[in-house]
């Protein structure tokens, strides 16, 4: 008999799962593809229209087509997902985060199927999953909570916002992840950031419930993950922080805090068993807290696996999907609390497709160079591939970079470096912006609230020096003559460069963001090259070339850099980081110009609402209109008081990144 603490399981009382179904997508469906595979469940994938070629769909065993783009269209779609699970004949269906995770009508309809749901009860996620049944049901159990109010629609917002008393958080009842969320810091804003808050959450969680709650301007997100299984054994897995927010949205999370002593931690530890005793919690689940000094206070249960769970799993020791498909054959958890200890530190960094430049806006395209980081203590959890494409209607995350090291300070010193080692290419991300962070004084010393981001500001991209820059320029032209080379049916045998008479240098120019480099060279006599960038001189010996990159040295220094080319970009990385060029014309284009006052799409996504008409008079700082990507929302406000010259798009339009949404004429002052 299989046993832990009090529970005795007769092994006749288990039962295996031997095909599972993955009602999610990208990197979970591949990490619970990883550990299913491991036990030997074999696994089914489900795909909307735009991921059937996604490395995930590919890593499992089958792959059910579930014919829908959107999110609401396909792995949101209860029926469809139900109907996937028995076409591919699963015994059992595990929801990952997000989309379905947390609900509990799809819990329950999993379990009506014959299927083994993969969490808690569809009770418990109803009683807690729910945040504002969940605050209901602790309040008399001695949790500290923060007040709140529902926004029915009886309800008074305003009074209620007076009462709790500015800033307020407007908060989506179901599901996570920063949907939902908007902080308003005057009563005007309220209406409209209510409307808001209501349409991203129905899209998100199909459910449009919101409440207000007191916003503490200056404190520290720290959850507690918990396990349990059906034999009455419920334990505590330390806490996580998960302070360093940028729209409500985790990006830097960390085990355990470098704000919790031992006490705290107890208490706090305590305090999420007590909330999960009170249903009887099965499975993985996650209990957020806001750390204020030495206080906390209950934010929700998140009753599924949490985003962030490889670090919990790289201090303790634990596969957590693993303990998951335990709990739901019925075996009993394998370790008690007794059992339990922190080894080490955790870091964990999501790289996203955003511009941390331009207030983190999602910045889709496609992936055109990939090569995740290695090495001891690296772990990298990615749902994508070279070629994959980040589209406008799922999270724009590419990948978590974790790493694991005795202490945290190394921990953060080794993630960053493997953050810079990672290549990725073709598209806008927060790379830079991350190993910043992790290398600001404050993150060292663990000063981390949550408004870390806007109190310390990390560089939201690297500083490149003229050294790395030159060096770029001259890496991708040699490597640029070499593949010419190579490719030359004439005269194939004569050595590069090689000239009967005095000739002038060869010559192209690339750009770097707003930056020209002009790069001439020649090869001398000795095989050497006289480069110059920009004017200045260099002495270059090619040290070596092969397709993926160039062994040079410049004016004595080696570099070793990785290059590829995709139309007229050059993809270089090196020893620093990545760098991006592109080759300009020889001859300069028609000159384009914008519509004076024009308003361009910030990046792609659809029109969700359009409040102006055309001839309108508006004010400065008024919303013009709404766009959605990413399941995010993005308002489009006058940048000066004017009026609506021309309106270009309607509610509903997809829109392309730079598209020209508005020309609006400035008023004279």
């Amino acid at each position: 008999m299989a046993h832990v603490g009090s529970a005795h399981v007769k092994l006749a009382d288990v039962k295996p799962i031997r095909r599972l179904l993955i009602a999610n997508r990208s990197e979970i469906a591949r990490r619970i593809t990883r550990t299913a595979h491991a036990m030997g469940i074999s696994t089914v994938a489900i795909y909307s229209d735009d991921d059937a070629d996604a490395p995930f769909v590919h890593g499992a065993d089958a792959a059910i087509a579930l014919q829908g783009r959107t999110a609401a269209d396909s792995y949101l779609d209860i029926d469809k997902v139900i109907a996937a699970g028995k076409r591919g004949g699963v015994d059992a269906v595990h929801p990952g985060y997000g989309f379905l995770s947390e609900n509990a009508t799809f819990a329950q309809a999993v379990i009506d199927a014959g299927m083994t749901w993969v969490g808690p009860s569809p009770d418990a996620i109803r009683k807690i999953g729910d945040k504002l049944s969940a605050k209901r049901l602790l309040q008399p159990l001695g949790v500290p909570l923060l007040e709140a109010f529902e926004l029915n629609e009886s309800a008074d917002a305003a009074r209620a916002a007076d009462k709790i008393g500015y800033p307020v958080l407007i908060k989506a009842a179901a599901g996570g992840g920063g949907r939902g969320m908007r902080i308003v810091e005057r009563a005007k804003d309220l209406p409209q950031a209510i409307a808001s808050a209501r349409r991203e959450a129905a899209a998100s969680f199909r459910d449009g419930t919101v409440f207000l709650e007191r916003w503490l301007t200056r404190s520290r997100h720290v959850e507690i993950q918990i396990l349990g299984d059906r034999h009455g054994n419920l334990v505590h897995l330390f806490e996580r922080e998960c302070s360093i927010q940028r729209r409500h949205q985790k990006i830097i999370e960390e085990a355990p805090s470098p704000a919790l002593d031992e006490a705290l931690r107890e208490k706090m530890g305590q305090a999420a068993l007590t909330a999960a005793r009170a249903i009887g919690y099965t499975s993985t689940g996650t209990v957020e807290f806001l750390v204020a000094g030495k206080n906390f206070y209950f934010l929700e249960v998140n009753t599924r696996l949490q985003v962030e769970h490889p670090v919990t799993e790289a201090i303790t020791g634990l596969d957590l999907v693993r303990e998951q498909l335990r709990v739901a054959e019925g075996e009993p958890l394998s370790v008690a609390q007794s059992d339990l200890r922190i080894d080490g530190h955790a870091i964990e960094a999501r790289l996203c497709a955003e511009d941390p430049a331009n207030d983190f806006l999602p910045m889709p395209g496609v992936v055109q160079v990939w090569e995740p980081p290695q090495g001891d203590g690296i772990r990298v959890d990615s749902g994508i591939e070279a070629g994959s494409r980040i589209g406008i209607d799922f999270d724009p995350m590419i990948a978590k970079v974790i790493a694991s090291a005795p202490t945290r300070r190394e921990a953060a010193a080794k993630l960053a470096r493997a953050l810079e080692a990672t290549r990725i290419h073709g598209i806008t991300h927060n790379r830079d912006f991350l190993v910043a962070t992790l290398r600001t004084s404050e993150f060292l010393s663990g000063d981390t609230a949550t408004d870390f981001i806007e109190r310390v500001k990390p560089q939201p991209r690297r500083a490149v020096a003229e050294d790395e820059l030159h060096a770029a320029a001259i890496a991708a032209a040699l490597h640029d003559r070499w593949n010419q080379r190579c490719a030359a049916r004439a005269m194939a045998t004569i050595p590069g460069g090689f000239r009967n008479s005095v000739m002038p240098p060869e010559r192209v120019t690339y750009a770097f963001a707003d930056q020209k480099l002009e790069v001439a060279y020649r090869r001398n006599r000795d095989g050497s090259f006289a480069v110059q960038v920009n004017d200045q001189p260099h002495r270059v010996i090619e040290r070596g070339v092969t397709e993926r990159g160039i062994d040079v040295e410049i004016d004595g220094c080696r570099w070793e850099l990785l290059v590829a080319s995709a139309d007229a970009h050059r993809f270089l990385h090196g020893p620093r980081g990545d760098l991006d060029l592109s080759e300009l014309p020889r001859f300069p284009e028609a000159d384009r110009t914008d519509a004076h006052g024009g308003l361009k799409a910030p990046m792609p996504g659809r029109v969700l609402s359009v409040v102006v008409a055309e001839g309108q008079v508006v004010e400065r700082g008024q919303l013009l209109l709404v766009l959605e990507a990413m399941k995010m929302e993005h308002r489009i406000d006058a940048p000066w008081a004017g009026t609506i010259k021309t309106l270009n798009v309607a509610e509903g339009d997809q829109v392309a990144n730079g598209a020209m949404l508005v020309v609006l004429e400035q008023a004279e002052t």
